[in-house]
C-alpha cells in the first residue's frame, strides 16, 4: 500500500476514518489497476465476481434523494423492486448521472463506497450478498477497496437487507 496515495485522496481518507471509527478490522487496500467495474475488481483481487459488493445509485424523483443499492457483482438490480421499497405513493426512481452520484455520495462512479457519504442516502443491501463469507467494497476511489462480511456491511451501514435483484 502506498500511504501517499491515501493521504492525497480525501474520499479514501474519509472511508478509512469511518471504518476506524467503527472499529472495522480492515483498512482500505490499494489495487494496482483501477477497478471501475465489478469484474475488474474481482480480477484484481482474485475472487468470485459475486464477492464484489457493487454500489448502484438511483435518484428518487419525489425528493431528489440518492438511493444506494449494494449488491453482488454478478447480479443486476431490479429497479422495480427497489422502487417498491423506497418510493411511497407510487413514486418513481430515476437514473443517477455522474454529477448527481458525486454530489450525493462524495464519490465518483467506480469508487462509490457503501458508507461515509457526503449526504444522507437511502441504502439497501441485497440479500444475495449473504451467499459469501467475505465480500469487497469500493473505498472511495477506483483503486481502493476494503474487505468485510455481509453481516459487517449491514452493521456498518445500518441498511436493511432485501431481495432487490433480477430473478
Amino acid at each position: 500500500m502506498k500511504p501517499d496515495f491515501f493521504s492525497s485522496t480525501p474520499a479514501v481518507q474519509r472511508v478509512a476514518e469511518h471504518l476506524r471509527a467503527l472499529d472495522h478490522p480492515h483498512a482500505p487496500r490499494l489495487l494496482d489497476d483501477a477497478a471501475r467495474t465489478a469484474q475488474q475488481a474481482a480480477d484484481a483481487l482474485g475472487v468470485a465476481l459475486g464477492q464484489i459488493a457493487k454500489s448502484i445509485v438511483f435518484r428518487r424523483k419525489s425528493d431528489d434523494v440518492a438511493v444506494l443499492v449494494v449488491t453482488s457483482g454478478d447480479l443486476r438490480v431490479d429497479e422495480r423492486k427497489v422502487q417498491a421499497l423506497v418510493c411511497a405513493d407510487g413514486g418513481k426512481l430515476g437514473r443517477a448521472d455522474a454529477e448527481f452520484v458525486k454530489a450525493a455520495t462524495g464519490f465518483s462512479i467506480g469508487g462509490v463506497s457503501p458508507l461515509a457519504h457526503a449526504t444522507a442516502v437511502v441504502t439497501l443491501i441485497d440479500a444475495q450478498l449473504f451467499r459469501f463469507e467475505e465480500v469487497w467494497a469500493a473505498a472511495g476511489h477506483p483503486h481502493a477497496v476494503f474487505r468485510l462480511t455481509p453481516a459487517q456491511l449491514q452493521a456498518l451501514t445500518g441498511a436493511p437487507v432485501h431481495d432487490v435483484t433480477v430473478d
